[in-house]
Protein backbone atom coordinates (compact mmCIF):
# COMPACT_ATOMS: atom_id res chain seq x y z
CA UNK A 1 0.00 0.00 0.00
CA UNK A 2 2.98 2.21 0.56
CA UNK A 3 4.77 2.08 -2.36
CA UNK A 4 1.49 2.41 -3.91
CA UNK A 5 1.05 6.05 -2.01
CA UNK A 6 5.05 6.74 -3.31
CA UNK A 7 4.26 6.07 -6.81
CA UNK A 8 0.85 8.27 -6.97
CA UNK A 9 3.20 11.04 -5.53
CA UNK A 10 5.99 11.23 -7.92
CA UNK A 11 3.32 11.26 -11.12
CA UNK A 12 2.19 14.39 -9.20
CA UNK A 13 5.37 15.82 -8.54
CA UNK A 14 6.46 15.10 -12.63
CA UNK A 15 2.89 16.81 -13.73
CA UNK A 16 3.71 20.18 -11.75
CA UNK A 17 7.03 20.36 -13.09
CA UNK A 18 6.20 20.24 -16.59
CA UNK A 19 3.86 22.64 -16.04
CA UNK A 20 6.25 25.05 -14.61
CA UNK A 21 8.78 24.16 -17.55
CA UNK A 22 6.16 25.63 -19.81
CA UNK A 23 5.40 28.73 -17.85
CA UNK A 24 9.03 29.08 -17.89
CA UNK A 25 9.28 29.04 -22.21
CA UNK A 26 6.26 31.02 -22.21
CA UNK A 27 7.84 33.75 -20.74
CA UNK A 28 11.05 33.85 -21.85
CA UNK A 29 9.87 33.96 -25.39
CA UNK A 30 8.14 36.88 -25.12
CA UNK A 31 10.93 38.85 -23.22
CA UNK A 32 12.22 40.93 -26.04
CA UNK A 33 14.60 43.83 -24.94
CA UNK A 34 14.20 47.66 -26.80
CA UNK A 35 16.91 50.02 -26.70
CA UNK A 36 14.76 52.84 -26.51
CA UNK A 37 17.40 56.00 -26.15
CA UNK A 38 19.12 54.39 -29.23
CA UNK A 39 15.87 54.36 -31.37
CA UNK A 40 15.11 58.48 -30.20
CA UNK A 41 19.18 59.11 -30.98
CA UNK A 42 18.97 57.75 -34.52
CA UNK A 43 15.43 59.21 -35.15
CA UNK A 44 16.18 62.42 -34.50
CA UNK A 45 19.47 62.61 -36.43
CA UNK A 46 17.32 61.21 -39.52
CA UNK A 47 14.33 63.98 -38.84
CA UNK A 48 17.37 66.92 -38.65
CA UNK A 49 18.03 65.29 -42.32
CA UNK A 50 14.66 65.47 -43.31
CA UNK A 51 13.95 68.64 -42.32
CA UNK A 52 16.67 69.82 -43.77
CA UNK A 53 15.89 68.37 -47.00
CA UNK A 54 12.63 70.07 -46.77
CA UNK A 55 13.77 73.31 -46.02
CA UNK A 56 16.36 73.49 -48.86
CA UNK A 57 13.20 71.73 -51.16
CA UNK A 58 10.92 74.75 -50.17
CA UNK A 59 13.05 77.24 -51.84
CA UNK A 60 13.68 75.59 -55.12
CA UNK A 61 10.36 76.85 -56.46
CA UNK A 62 9.65 77.50 -59.95
CA UNK A 63 9.92 75.28 -63.15
CA UNK A 64 13.92 75.74 -63.21
CA UNK A 65 13.90 73.69 -59.97
CA UNK A 66 11.78 71.00 -60.77
CA UNK A 67 14.56 68.72 -61.34
CA UNK A 68 16.09 69.52 -58.03
CA UNK A 69 12.97 69.81 -56.30
CA UNK A 70 12.01 65.94 -57.48
CA UNK A 71 15.67 64.89 -56.04
CA UNK A 72 15.12 66.16 -52.90
CA UNK A 73 11.62 64.78 -52.36
CA UNK A 74 13.03 61.48 -53.42
CA UNK A 75 16.22 61.54 -50.85
CA UNK A 76 13.28 62.69 -48.19
CA UNK A 77 11.12 59.85 -49.42
CA UNK A 78 14.09 57.22 -49.00
CA UNK A 79 15.17 58.39 -45.72
CA UNK A 80 11.28 57.90 -44.21
CA UNK A 81 10.87 54.44 -45.85
CA UNK A 82 14.41 53.05 -44.81
CA UNK A 83 14.39 50.27 -42.43
CA UNK A 84 16.14 51.41 -39.58
CA UNK A 85 14.52 54.33 -39.18
CA UNK A 86 10.39 52.99 -39.32
CA UNK A 87 12.21 50.90 -36.67
CA UNK A 88 13.31 53.38 -34.60
CA UNK A 89 9.80 55.06 -34.65
CA UNK A 90 8.45 51.71 -33.54
CA UNK A 91 10.79 51.16 -30.47
CA UNK A 92 10.67 55.23 -29.36
CA UNK A 93 7.03 54.07 -29.10
CA UNK A 94 7.69 51.43 -26.86
CA UNK A 95 6.65 49.43 -29.82
CA UNK A 96 8.11 46.19 -31.41
CA UNK A 97 10.46 46.74 -34.35
CA UNK A 98 9.45 44.37 -37.43
CA UNK A 99 12.86 44.80 -39.06
CA UNK A 100 14.79 43.46 -35.86
CA UNK A 101 16.61 47.21 -35.06
CA UNK A 102 17.23 48.61 -32.04
CA UNK A 103 16.22 45.22 -30.28
CA UNK A 104 17.74 42.42 -28.41
CA UNK A 105 15.65 39.59 -28.85
CA UNK A 106 15.94 36.27 -26.38
CA UNK A 107 17.28 32.83 -27.58
CA UNK A 108 14.61 30.02 -28.89
CA UNK A 109 13.97 27.74 -25.86
CA UNK A 110 15.15 24.02 -27.07
CA UNK A 111 12.55 21.49 -26.71
CA UNK A 112 12.71 18.19 -26.62
CA UNK A 113 12.17 16.14 -30.19
CA UNK A 114 8.67 14.80 -30.63
CA UNK A 115 8.48 11.35 -31.05
CA UNK A 116 8.37 9.98 -34.77
CA UNK A 117 4.95 8.85 -35.79
CA UNK A 118 3.33 5.35 -35.65
CA UNK A 119 3.56 4.67 -39.54
CA UNK A 120 -0.01 4.71 -41.13
CA UNK A 121 -1.70 1.47 -42.60
CA UNK A 122 -1.03 0.34 -46.08
CA UNK A 123 -4.72 1.19 -46.55
CA UNK A 124 -4.40 4.86 -46.48
CA UNK A 125 -0.75 4.95 -48.07
CA UNK A 126 -3.04 5.22 -51.95
CA UNK A 127 -4.84 9.08 -50.77
CA UNK A 128 -1.50 10.11 -49.95
CA UNK A 129 -0.10 9.22 -53.00
CA UNK A 130 -2.74 11.35 -55.00
CA UNK A 131 -2.27 14.47 -52.99
CA UNK A 132 1.45 13.80 -53.35
CA UNK A 133 0.46 13.91 -57.45
CA UNK A 134 -1.66 16.95 -56.94
CA UNK A 135 0.72 19.28 -55.11
CA UNK A 136 3.28 18.04 -58.02
CA UNK A 137 1.00 19.18 -60.43
CA UNK A 138 0.39 23.03 -58.55
CA UNK A 139 3.96 23.32 -58.03
CA UNK A 140 4.70 23.11 -62.45
CA UNK A 141 1.84 25.32 -63.16
CA UNK A 142 2.84 29.18 -63.91
CA UNK A 143 5.85 30.49 -62.76
CA UNK A 144 8.92 28.98 -60.45
CA UNK A 145 9.42 30.94 -57.43
CA UNK A 146 12.72 32.38 -59.07
CA UNK A 147 10.95 33.74 -61.64
CA UNK A 148 7.99 35.30 -59.43
CA UNK A 149 10.88 36.39 -57.85
CA UNK A 150 12.22 38.39 -60.66
CA UNK A 151 8.57 39.38 -61.79
CA UNK A 152 8.57 41.31 -58.71
CA UNK A 153 12.00 42.84 -58.75
CA UNK A 154 11.54 43.97 -62.45
CA UNK A 155 8.35 45.91 -60.92
CA UNK A 156 10.51 47.59 -58.41
CA UNK A 157 13.35 48.38 -60.89
CA UNK A 158 10.35 49.60 -63.93
CA UNK A 159 9.33 52.06 -60.96
CA UNK A 160 12.58 52.88 -60.13
CA UNK A 161 14.28 53.75 -63.65
CA UNK A 162 10.73 55.88 -64.42
CA UNK A 163 11.69 58.22 -61.34
CA UNK A 164 15.25 58.37 -62.42
CA UNK A 165 14.08 59.70 -65.78
CA UNK A 166 11.78 61.95 -64.76
CA UNK A 167 14.02 63.52 -62.29
CA UNK A 168 16.08 64.69 -65.47
CA UNK A 169 12.75 66.13 -67.40
CA UNK A 170 11.57 63.17 -69.49
CA UNK A 171 8.02 62.77 -70.22
CA UNK A 172 5.99 59.68 -69.84
CA UNK A 173 6.20 58.90 -73.75
CA UNK A 174 9.93 59.36 -73.32
CA UNK A 175 10.42 57.31 -70.31
CA UNK A 176 8.32 54.17 -71.90
CA UNK A 177 10.55 54.54 -75.40
CA UNK A 178 14.32 54.36 -72.91
CA UNK A 179 16.28 50.98 -73.97
CA UNK A 180 16.11 49.77 -70.38
CA UNK A 181 12.61 50.25 -69.76
CA UNK A 182 11.58 48.30 -72.87
CA UNK A 183 13.78 45.63 -72.22
CA UNK A 184 12.45 45.13 -68.59
CA UNK A 185 8.99 45.92 -69.83
CA UNK A 186 9.28 43.08 -72.95
CA UNK A 187 10.92 40.38 -69.98
CA UNK A 188 7.77 41.29 -67.50
CA UNK A 189 5.36 41.01 -70.27
CA UNK A 190 7.16 37.31 -71.13
CA UNK A 191 6.62 36.64 -67.34
CA UNK A 192 2.90 37.86 -67.20
CA UNK A 193 1.83 35.85 -70.02
CA UNK A 194 3.94 32.60 -68.37
CA UNK A 195 1.99 33.18 -65.47
CA UNK A 196 -1.50 34.21 -66.74
CA UNK A 197 -1.88 33.51 -70.05
CA UNK A 198 -3.70 36.32 -71.62
CA UNK A 199 -2.90 38.58 -69.14
CA UNK A 200 -0.47 40.54 -71.27
CA UNK A 201 -3.23 41.42 -74.15
CA UNK A 202 -5.56 43.29 -71.22
CA UNK A 203 -3.01 45.33 -70.51
CA UNK A 204 -2.75 46.42 -73.97
CA UNK A 205 -6.25 47.16 -74.22
CA UNK A 206 -5.80 49.23 -71.48
CA UNK A 207 -3.11 51.00 -73.13
CA UNK A 208 -5.04 52.06 -76.46
CA UNK A 209 -7.84 53.18 -73.97
CA UNK A 210 -5.44 55.19 -72.43
CA UNK A 211 -4.25 56.32 -75.73
CA UNK A 212 -7.27 58.13 -76.41
CA UNK A 213 -7.58 60.84 -73.43
CA UNK A 214 -6.04 64.07 -74.15
CA UNK A 215 -2.63 64.63 -72.16
CA UNK A 216 -1.90 66.36 -68.73
CA UNK A 217 -1.74 70.21 -68.96
CA UNK A 218 1.52 71.73 -67.03
CA UNK A 219 -0.61 72.61 -64.18
CA UNK A 220 -1.90 69.07 -63.86
CA UNK A 221 1.73 67.50 -63.83
CA UNK A 222 2.67 69.70 -61.31
CA UNK A 223 -0.47 68.65 -59.35
CA UNK A 224 0.52 64.90 -60.11
CA UNK A 225 4.00 65.30 -58.75
CA UNK A 226 2.97 66.91 -55.41
CA UNK A 227 -0.01 63.93 -55.25
CA UNK A 228 2.67 61.45 -55.51
CA UNK A 229 4.71 62.82 -52.44
CA UNK A 230 1.97 63.22 -50.52
CA UNK A 231 0.44 60.16 -50.85
CA UNK A 232 4.38 58.85 -50.11
CA UNK A 233 4.51 60.38 -46.99
CA UNK A 234 0.99 59.75 -45.68
CA UNK A 235 1.65 56.07 -46.57
CA UNK A 236 4.77 56.53 -44.08
CA UNK A 237 2.68 58.10 -41.31
CA UNK A 238 0.47 55.39 -41.45
CA UNK A 239 2.70 52.28 -41.49
CA UNK A 240 5.11 54.40 -38.84
CA UNK A 241 2.75 56.49 -36.46
CA UNK A 242 -0.62 54.00 -36.39
CA UNK A 243 1.51 51.11 -37.19
CA UNK A 244 -1.23 50.30 -40.56
CA UNK A 245 -0.03 46.66 -42.15
CA UNK A 246 -1.16 46.60 -45.99
CA UNK A 247 -4.70 45.54 -45.20
CA UNK A 248 -5.45 48.28 -43.20
CA UNK A 249 -3.88 50.94 -45.26
CA UNK A 250 -6.14 49.77 -48.26
CA UNK A 251 -9.04 50.10 -46.66
CA UNK A 252 -8.41 53.93 -45.15
CA UNK A 253 -10.64 55.72 -47.16
CA UNK A 254 -8.69 59.44 -47.63
CA UNK A 255 -5.81 57.02 -48.84
CA UNK A 256 -8.23 55.52 -51.51
CA UNK A 257 -9.34 58.73 -52.72
CA UNK A 258 -5.80 60.01 -53.19
CA UNK A 259 -5.01 56.77 -55.42
CA UNK A 260 -7.85 57.17 -57.39
CA UNK A 261 -7.55 60.85 -58.23
CA UNK A 262 -3.41 59.75 -58.91
CA UNK A 263 -4.57 57.04 -61.46
CA UNK A 264 -6.79 59.61 -63.37
CA UNK A 265 -3.96 61.72 -63.35
CA UNK A 266 -1.52 58.71 -64.89
CA UNK A 267 -4.16 57.63 -67.02
CA UNK A 268 -3.72 60.76 -69.09
CA UNK A 269 0.36 61.43 -68.33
Amino acid sequence: MGAVTEVRGMAGALQAAAEGMKLFESEQAGAVELDVAGAEKYKAEVDEKIAALEAEAAKLTGKDNKKERAAKGKEVSELKSEARYVDACKVAKGMEPKNGNFAKFPEPVKKAAPAAPEPEPEAKAEPKKKDEKKAKKQESAGISPAETKELEQLKKDIVERKEQLKAEGLSGGQQNKDAQIVAWVARLNELKEKQEPGSTQKDKKKEVKKGSRAPLSSQEQIEMDKLKGEIEEYKHRLRTEFGYGPKDMKADPDLKDMEAKLAAFEKRS
